[in-house]
């Protein structure tokens, strides 16, 4: 069956979006950073070495934080060994995808993945909390470049429609990520002492330094750099602000306490200098152009949404399996194979089909609906629901994320000026990190308040909110049986708020521009049209 060109199709038109500024764009495309078909792949699964590197560590971390703490005391300072890290890694996000921007993306995230490195050569050697926490810092100016020069190599290295196949791929490697990262920490701990988590990288990531100095082509922007300090120094202010906010109610004891507001107020200030910065520089860290674009803007709100649910609630649904069912860490982490199986049928079915017909609307609806179906269910879930019902919910859920959890990448770095791709992929993967730690926030505080006034006698006068999976195994029936209702109760309001952001982000979703990605060949005849008109 042939495919038709000019011919317009039943419905809405879907169109193509030409990047801003292509009547001044060049009449060619420029090809592929790596034009041999092999040599590209194995570029690529260097790229993903690095991934899996750099997402594996926030996960690795958790399992031997009770080792470390063991060792060094401070338990006060628990928090901060995974805070810091989350903290400094949003900060610098946009920041990276702006100097690739510049400089060109292969030193880059050769100089990333190099901080990261010895970042991590120096939490291998660490001799107290403090120097761990300050060590982790380092990495994480390291970590949070690693994953948006990542993304803006792969729209480089492949056209648009080629590229939502191998975000698929991409997507694979965070959940395996996620998957093995406490396995192998434990593992790893037990085996070789906890500072083996830290030094497993060095190997990784002086091979792929190596294997990207050798084989990465350097491609030199067209322009000349100009670095934006006080708008760099301004949104990293303001994306800090919201990061440490989020974590205040530990920190401070409530998300209002007057330190807690006074964060925001920061944040605030910070954020409005950035705008009336970013107007007025030549080269800004994020082009305020980019939220003009309609596209744009409505696959940032889903971004945010789909980071509020696909990193924000796992913790969660993972305390509410072990408080309502009873299950152990360990079985309920076998659990999370249904939701993790469902995200990989789910993004790789979504990125072939994507990469075939150039349509990625239909997917952002789906999954969206999806999550708000999924989570909805979940409210009406009680203490004693079958495994089976629990393990087909966490599949749709897994599934539902998993065909849209590529869409905003692809879909702002088509939308976005080929000059402005590395900065508009820091945006996007900037909001997916925000949207998450705003919602860990809003759901420990819903959980709190859910558990805050209901009272249950144990055995000695134990505060049932602060049992361990092990303690409430062995309490008797009866009181497991308490224990489990009030949490079944505390998570309800949790779950819908849960479905209402995805609410949010299916209306966005259905305001999206009916696109179609072009193919690489289209590209020139694309912008020829474009500068006719």
């Amino acid at each position: 069956m042939s495919k038709p060109h000019s011919a317009a199709p039943a419905g809405p038109e879907p169109r193509f979006e030409p990047h801003p500024g292509a009547i001044a764009a060049k009449p060619v495309e420029p090809a592929p950073l790596v034009t041999d078909p092999r040599l590209r792949l194995f570029v690529y699964l260097l790229l993903m070495s690095a991934m899996f590197m750099a997402t594996l560590d926030n996960q690795i971390v958790s399992t031997a934080l009770p080792t470390i703490v063991g060792e060094f005391g401070k338990l006060e300072l628990f928090g901060w060994v995974g805070s810091a890290y989350l903290l400094t890694t949003s900060t610098v996000m946009p920041l990276y995808g702006k100097l690739g921007d510049l400089f060109g993306r292969k030193y880059v995230i050769m100089a990333a993945i190099a901080i990261f490195t010895v970042g991590s050569l120096i939490c291998g050697l660490a001799v107290s909390m403090e120097t761990l926490i300050a060590a982790r810092v380092l990495q994480a100016l390291g970590g949070g470049g690693i994953m948006v020069s990542i993304f803006s190599i792969n729209a480089d290295l492949f056209a648009p429609r080629e590229r939502a196949r191998y975000q698929s791929y991409s997507s694979l490697v965070l959940m395996a990520s996620g998957a093995l990262g406490p396995v192998l920490g434990g593992t790893l701990s037990d085996l070789f002492g906890w500072r083996s988590i830290f030094l497993v990288n060095l190997p990784i990531g002086i091979a792929v330094l190596l294997g990207l100095g050798l084989l990465l082509p350097y491609r030199k922007p067209d322009r000349r750099p100009e670095i934006d300090y006080a708008g760099a120094l301004l949104l990293a202010g303001a994306v800090a602000s919201i990061v440490f906010w989020a974590d205040s109610g530990q920190i401070f004891g409530s998300l209002i306490a007057w330190k807690s507001l006074g964060v925001v107020a920061f944040g605030i200030l910070c954020a409005v200098g950035w705008v009336l910065v970013e107007r007025r520089a030549p080269e800004p860290v994020v082009p305020l152009s980019l939220f003009a674009k309609p596209t744009i803007s409505l696959l940032l709100i889903i971004s945010i949404v789909s980071g509020a649910i696909g990193i924000g609630s796992v913790n969660y649904i993972a305390l509410f399996l072990q408080t309502t069912t009873g299950l152990s860490p360990s079985m309920a982490g076998l659990l999370f194979i249904a939701t993790t199986g469902g995200i990989a049928i789910g993004s790789i079915a979504a990125g072939r089909v994507i990469a075939k017909t150039g349509y990625y609307k239909p997917f952002s609806i789906a999954s969206t609906a999806l999550g708000v179906t999924s989570l909805g269910i979940f409210s009406f879930l009680h203490a004693g629901t079958p495994l089976v019902v629990l393990a087909l919910v966490m599949l749709l859920q897994g599934f539902g994320i998993g065909i849209g959890q590529q869409v905003p990448v692809i879909g702002v770095q088509n939308a976005a000026a080929k000059r402005d791709v590395g900065a508009a992929t820091g945006t996007v993967t900037l909001t997916r990190m925000g949207g998450a730690a705003i919602a860990i926030s809003i759901y420990g505080a819903i959980v709190s308040s859910g558990l805050a006034h209901v009272s249950i006698a144990l055995p000695d006068g134990v505060d049932f909110r602060e049992l361990t999976p092990q303690i409430l195994a062995a309490l008797p029936e009866a009181s497991q049986a308490l224990v489990a209702q009030a949490y079944s109760d505390a998570f309800v309001p949790l779950f819908m708020t849960a479905s209402g952001f995805m609410l949010i982000g299916l209306i966005a979703a259905l305001f999206l521009p009916n696109i179609r990605l072009p193919r690489a060949e289209e590209r020139p005849a694309l912008k020829a049209e474009t500068r006719a008109e």
